[in-house]
């Protein structure tokens, strides 16, 4: 649950509500949990538990952790070895990483006592203790059920890491030292990744970020990134202050660097002579290169990259208000206030008129043979049906009537319109029906399409009132999915973009990689950049070594930038960690030594973005038996006096033991290899807990002689000692590979 306010001790968090009602315990039965090893690794079935250790040395078990159903999962959760002063909340949270407070978490704070998703654990004889909490048991133990999912509340493990947590509760809210996090995994999701641990931000949150301001196109007011030639069109008016030329015209622009490449600053006026004119509008491309746009006041044209000016046609009427290609290729659809017209370009001739209750700008989707008229005089949209020329349909744009007018766009892949109305945008899908309202804190002005990745790309400028306390001259770039609408990247401040001097436009390269933003107040154009915080892509696992192998640990992340990586090892249960010199690579690798039994390792991965981290994996070494080099280099084991000798590899054999060749575990656990003897003195055959041992003699040195009597058989023949290939073969499948060479060793990680 999230953190409430610092409450007065006695006091339930909201005061009179209740958290939690359960039957009041006094105790909760010991836990079973020896059978649970620390670090287990997490398998692909959601049943398979496993186990995390506090800062104070508490254990918590999780019965499931992966594959979880992200409608709804109930888990069983338990702890001992926690502290008898100290109340705890157990959740599902965000997982923030190391010494950060878990949150939010699944359910928030229960004032009501009827929620499953959290529970509330105190110390015995605790004033919350029956109706709101339940006591912990024996030795700080506890055992309880909570029912999770992926998503609520504020939270959603598909976006960031989630863990089931313990956690101080209200009381001492500043306590760090009850977190203990388990991470968990939903369907779909791969064990320990959920993308790594974003620490700074979500893994693979998406944002922009100025790469280049563009200034050398006077007043834009228009763009259009050309889908053949890729050069970026600007139609623009001249900025009085930035030159002593008139900049208005057509200018031509490299994307990459802003550069201008062309510039046509005249086209035809009234009487057909030559005239300096600005570009207000541009309708669309042509074929390989060069737009088509509309100069004012009633000019339609067209120029391409390098010609000295444009060609044009006058129109009769009043002043064009908005223009779109027509439905043919010599044609354009232009709007001269609530006139609607197609005409030829050639000519100027109109084939087609109609004329609508009111309006003076639309949104042509030539895909679905319609076009989409806005009236925000009177609060209304109006649909036309391009084969027939006629209304098709009307419908109530809400908070359009007297609204401040922004823009009409529709989404090419799925025919919805978007209207930009004051400080909102109206989504309506393509039969007229309003499925969305999007809120902004700035005015809406353009939209743009990137049907490559499905997102819309809405552009939003500031008042520039500065009187008016909304106001603070600053517009905003936000990022949408167009199926759900669900925000697709941080929101961006626009600095200065304001719409005292005209109305932003934007322009989006295919893919969403790179986004172009008009300021004309400032006279410039934005280049925005997409980038994209560390994701991890292949998580390590859990992994077993023996003394002497070489192990490596392997992670991946994708990025933009492309992000770096560095090792990190805590050998405290990852209450400290320290970077591993030099370990700046996918894999981590090492040679495995006893005193790293227990050490827990991790990949960080950062760029310009933020900074991810995978889930910690936990080392487990175990001592060499000499499976290695069994059948090739060890020795007799010494049974003259009925005493197990000692093998080369440095394993023990006991009284009465037999001695492999490549060494026995401690005890004379009966185990075999190459040429091993019985020992025979002192009549009886001794073993370690009457069990066999499955070591590397029986593979490597061949077959010995099986102990008489108290030893296991399937050790003494070697039928139980695991293919060191497959072995390795299923820790690669993993993530992670454990390699034996025996005669190549090299230093371990820390």
């Amino acid at each position: 649950m999230t953190s409430t306010p610092a409450t007065a001790p006695g006091t339930p968090p909201g005061g009179q509500s209740r958290l939690r009602r359960r039957a009041g315990t006094a105790a909760v039965a010991a836990l079973l949990l020896a059978g649970i090893p620390v670090g287990a690794a997490v398998s692909a079935d959601a049943g398979t538990p496993k186990t995390a250790t506090g800062p104070q040395g508490q254990k918590l078990t999780v019965s499931a952790t992966t594959g979880l159903d992200p409608a709804q999962q109930k888990v069983r959760v338990q702890g001992e070895g926690y502290g008898l002063t100290t109340g705890i909340y157990v959740a599902l949270c965000k997982d923030n990483g190391d010494n950060r407070v878990p949150s939010p978490c699944l359910g928030g704070a229960d004032m009501s006592g009827g929620s499953k998703t959290s529970q509330w654990i105190v110390p015995p004889g605790d004033p919350y203790e029956g109706d709101l909490a339940q006591a912990f048991g024996p030795g700080g133990t506890f055992d309880v059920e909570i029912e999770i999912a992926q998503k609520g509340d504020g939270l959603d493990c598909a976006e960031v890491a989630c863990s089931v947590v313990t956690r101080a509760d209200h009381r001492a809210a500043g306590d760090r030292t009850q977190d203990v996090r388990i991470p968990v995994a939903f369907a779909g999701q791969d064990p320990g990744d959920g993308g790594g641990e974003g620490v700074d931000v979500p893994a693979g949150t998406v944002s922009y970020k100025s790469a280049a301001d563009f200034t050398t196109a006077g007043k834009p007011l228009d763009l259009l990134l050309h889908p053949d030639s890729k050069k970026l069109y600007v139609g623009a008016d001249n900025l009085p202050d930035t030159a002593d030329v008139d900049e208005r015209g057509l200018h031509v622009l490299n994307p990459e660097n802003g550069a201008s490449e062309s510039w046509i600053s005249q086209a035809p006026g009234s009487t057909g002579a030559l005239r300096a004119s600005a570009a207000a509008r541009i309708a669309g491309p042509l074929p390989g290169d060069g737009v088509v746009y509309n100069y004012p006041l009633r000019g339609v044209g067209s120029a391409k990259s390098g010609d000295e000016a444009a060609t044009g046609v006058w129109l009769a009427g009043s002043t064009i208000t908005d223009i779109a290609p027509g439905t043919t290729p010599g044609t354009v659809l232009v709007a001269q206030g609530a006139t609607l017209s197609e005409i030829e370009r050639a000519t100027g001739t109109a084939t087609r008129t109609l004329t609508l209750p009111g309006g003076t700008q639309f949104a042509a989707d030539p895909e679905r043979g319609a076009l989409w008229y806005s009236d925000f005089t009177a609060g209304k949209l109006h649909r036309v049906d391009l084969a027939s020329f006629t209304v098709s349909g009307s419908f109530d744009l809400p908070g359009g009537s007297g609204g401040m007018a922004g823009f009409t766009e529709t989404d090419p892949a799925t025919g919805a319109v978007w209207v930009g109305v004051g400080r909102s945008v109206l989504v309506f899908d393509a039969a007229g029906t309003l499925v969305k309202t999007l809120v902004g804190k700035d005015l809406a002005r353009d939209a743009a399409f990137d049907t490559a990745s499905g997102r819309a790309y809405v552009v939003w400028q500031d008042g520039g009132d500065l009187s008016d306390p909304a106001n603070d001259n600053n517009g905003t770039l936000t990022v949408y999915g167009t199926e759900d609408f669900a925000v697709a990247a941080q929101d961006l401040s626009l600095p200065g973009n304001h719409s005292q001097a005209g109305a932003a436009s934007l322009a989006v390269e295919p893919g969403g990689a790179t986004v172009f933003v008009t300021s004309p107040a400032e006279g410039k154009i934005t280049k925005l950049v997409r980038q994209v915080s560390p994701l991890v892509t292949r998580a390590p696992a859990d992994l077993t070594a023996k003394e002497g192998e070489e192990v490596a640990i392997r992670a991946e992340a994708e990025g933009t930038p492309e992000p770096t990586v560095r090792w990190q090892v805590s050998t405290d249960d990852a209450q400290t960690w320290k970077d591993v010199e030099g370990a700046t690579e996918s894999a981590l690798t090492f040679t495995a030594r006893t005193a790293q039994d227990g050490y827990r390792y991790r990949a960080e991965f950062r760029n310009d973005v933020g900074t991810t981290r995978t889930a910690a994996v936990t080392l487990t070494v175990t001592a060499a038996t000499g499976g290695d080099t069994g059948g090739d280099v060890g020795g007799n084991g010494d049974a003259s006096n009925g005493a197990g000798g000692r093998g080369s590899d440095g394993a023990t054999g006991s009284d009465g033991g037999t001695q492999s060749s490549g060494g026995s575990t401690t005890g004379g656990s009966d185990s075999t290899g190459g040429s091993g003897s019985t020992g025979t003195s002192g009549g009886s055959t001794s073993t370690s807990d009457g069990s066999g041992s499955t070591v590397g003699g029986g593979v490597a040195g061949g077959t010995g002689t099986a102990a008489t009597s108290g030893g296991g058989s399937l050790a003494a023949t070697g039928a139980t000692v695991m293919s060191v290939t497959l072995a390795a073969a299923g820790l690669v499948g993993a993530g992670v590979l454990v390699h034996r060479r025996a005669r190549r060793r090299t230093e371990g990680a820390l």
